[in-house]
This record gives C-alpha cells, sequence and structure tokens, in this order.
C-alpha cells in the first residue's frame, strides 16, 4: 500500500524541512522516496510516492497536507460558483509527475510500478467539508440535498482523476489504483447512484490503457459488489472482513489485494506470522490474490517486521505452488 516508507529512517530524512505536497512536486525527491522500500524489501512492486490532493492543487485549488491533520482546503466546494475553480488538468500541470514516472520506469527495470489518485467520493469530501471528517456530515448533505451539483462536482472530480492516472500510465506506470478512501460512509443504496457511475467513467476511461486497475476503499464490506461493478480488474480489501467473505460478495474475473491489518505488524512474531499465512490461505478461494495489507503502513511499524514480512509471503506462495 502507499506510505509503505513512511516508517524508515531514511523517509524522515530525506523529507526533514519539506511539507508533504511540495515532496510531491520534486521529481527527484519524488523518484528517492518510491526506491527506499524497495531497497529494503523483496516486495513486487513500487508504488508511486504522491498524494491524492496533488491534482486539486495542481488546478489551482488551496490545499495543504497539515502534519497529525491531513488534507486542509482554504475555501470549500458548495456551491454551483465554486465549481468553477475545478478546471481541467492537462499533462503541463503536473510535469513532475511525468519526469518521476520515467525516472522510476528507467531504474525499476521491469519491476512494475503502480500510479494511483483518489475517487471521486473522497475527493469530493475533502473540499465540501474543507478537511478531514469523521462522520462527512457536509458532504453527505450535499449528497442528499443538492444531487445536481453533487453529480456536478463529482464530474468534474472524475474528470481530473481520470486525467492524472492517464498521465501516469503514459509515462509508463504499469498499474493503476483508485483510492475512494472514505466511501464506506456510504450506504449501498446511495453509492449505486451518487458515487457509482461516476467511477465506473474513471474506469472505463484507463479500459484501454491496457493496464491492470485496481480500487480501494476502507469500511467498504457492505460495497464490495458494487465496487466490483465500477470496472477495476483488483479489488483492495481492508482488514474488516475475511478474503473467503470478500470472494462471495465481488462478482466473478476479479482479483483481490488484501488484506493484512496494519496493526498486526505491531504485535510479536508468531502472531504475524499466523494472522499472515491465515491471510494466504483465504486468499487461495479467490481467483487471484495480491497480498498486501488492508490500508497503509502505520507509521511506527518495525521496518526490520516489514522485510520479514515480504520474505515469509513469497516462501509461503512458492510452497503453495510446489
Amino acid at each position: 500500500m502507499r506510505q509503505a516508507g513512511r516508517s524508515l529512517p531514511e523517509y524522515r530524512r530525506v523529507r526533514e524541512g519539506i511539507s508533504m505536497l511540495d515532496s510531491c512536486t520534486r521529481p527527484e525527491l519524488i523518484t528517492e522516496i518510491t526506491m527506499q522500500p524497495l531497497r529494503r524489501y523483496d516486495v513486487d512492486a513500487a508504488v508511486l510516492f504522491s498524494d491524492i490532493v496533488v491534482p486539486l492543487r495542481a488546478v489551482g485549488i488551496d490545499v495543504d497536507i497539515k502534519a497529525g491533520v491531513g488534507p486542509v482546503v482554504g475555501t470549500p466546494v458548495r456551491t454551483r460558483g465554486d465549481l468553477g475553480r475545478l478546471r481541467a488538468l492537462e499533462p503541463d500541470d503536473v510535469p513532475y509527475v511525468t519526469e518521476a514516472v520515467r525516472a522510476l520506469v528507467t531504474e525499476l527495470d521491469e519491476r512494475p510500478l503502480i500510479g494511483f489518485a483518489g475517487g471521486p467520493f473522497t475527493l469530493a469530501s475533502y473540499l465540501v467539508e474543507g478537511g478531514p471528517s469523521k462522520n462527512h456530515d457536509k458532504t453527505k448533505a450535499l449528497m442528499y440535498g443538492n444531487p445536481e451539483l453533487w453529480h456536478a462536482l463529482l464530474d468534474r472530480l472524475a474528470d481530473i482523476t481520470i486525467s492524472f492516472l492517464q498521465i501516469q500510465v503514459a509515462a509508463g506506470a504499469s498499474a493503476v489504483q483508485l483510492f475512494d478512501s472514505w466511501v464506506g460512509a456510504v450506504a449501498p443504496d446511495d453509492y449505486r447512484h451518487a458515487v457509482l457511475p461516476h467511477t465506473s467513467r474513471i474506469f472505463a476511461a484507463l479500459g484501454s490503457a491496457g493496464v491492470p486497475r485496481i480500487h480501494f476503499g476502507v469500511g467498504t464490506g457492505e460495497l464490495l459488489g458494487l465496487m466490483g461493478e465500477a470496472g477495476a480488474d483488483v479489488i483492495g480489501i481492508d482488514w474488516r472482513i475475511p478474503l473467503d467473505e470478500a470472494v462471495r460478495r465481488v462478482e466473478p474475473g476479479k482479483a483481490l489485494q488484501g488484506n493484512l491489518d496494519p496493526a498486526i505488524l505491531l504485535a510479536p512474531w508468531e502472531v504475524i506470522e499466523e494472522r499472515t499465512r491465515d491471510v494466504l490461505v483465504r486468499g487461495r478461494t479467490a481467483e487471484g490474490h495480491v497480498f498486501n495489507l488492508g490500508h497503509g503502513v502505520l507509521p511506527e511499524t518495525d521496518p526490520d517486521v516489514l522485510a520479514r514480512l515480504a520474505d515469509l509471503v513469497h516462501a509461503e506462495s512458492v510452497r503453495a505452488v510446489s
């Protein structure tokens, strides 16, 4: 998952004195931070160092990431007039992304690079709330009370997301992941009518790119069937639902990604080992399984434990097919 490097001392050193969003606009820093986990862990792919609000800032939205808080928007988007601030994203708006992806593809050689972007509900939530929210009250009030404006907002965000992902693929990304992190706050029927059409359009626009498309959200156990309908090739599963149950909820033809609870990596090794093997066994019931955490790496995670985890997963996977 993204954030794989933030538990590393070398990550903290290279980021010292540099804000998160500034880090995401420096090609050499994007490249370095993306590569750091791969120097420590025998993982099968790299995840581009970036943030889901990067394209929003690139089109002129007053957004910043405050330490210990998250994305904060200076002037929230809540009226029809506010939509004018969400212009189309062009490649020239994010030249640092193109440059970094190209450099990484060269450095990674045959190892895949996964690009990513934020999903429409999550981006809308930050814009409407003005920052992180526990209940997404203002966002859902807009969704329920002004569906015309809601769909217009998500249309703009879908266009920006499509462009951001297409830019990454054009530069050489081998796969893309859509993080609609907070969409689990939406009930299934509301998801179908208020979010799914926009998510489906994003994945449809990437269909001709010829790269795997991954879809992930937190707390989305009741939405997995609908998320499967959105058009991704792989559905990311958080830690709240066993993978074999997720198989029953997601339509055939999809692979699953996940889903070890990141907090388990703070437990003794014997617990980590047992839980990891359980995830792998359950994952074998899926048509395809990409072992991963059920969300991002916690900052206090011991890097050596992550290295042991990667080795364990590879060893168990080899044993399962031999």
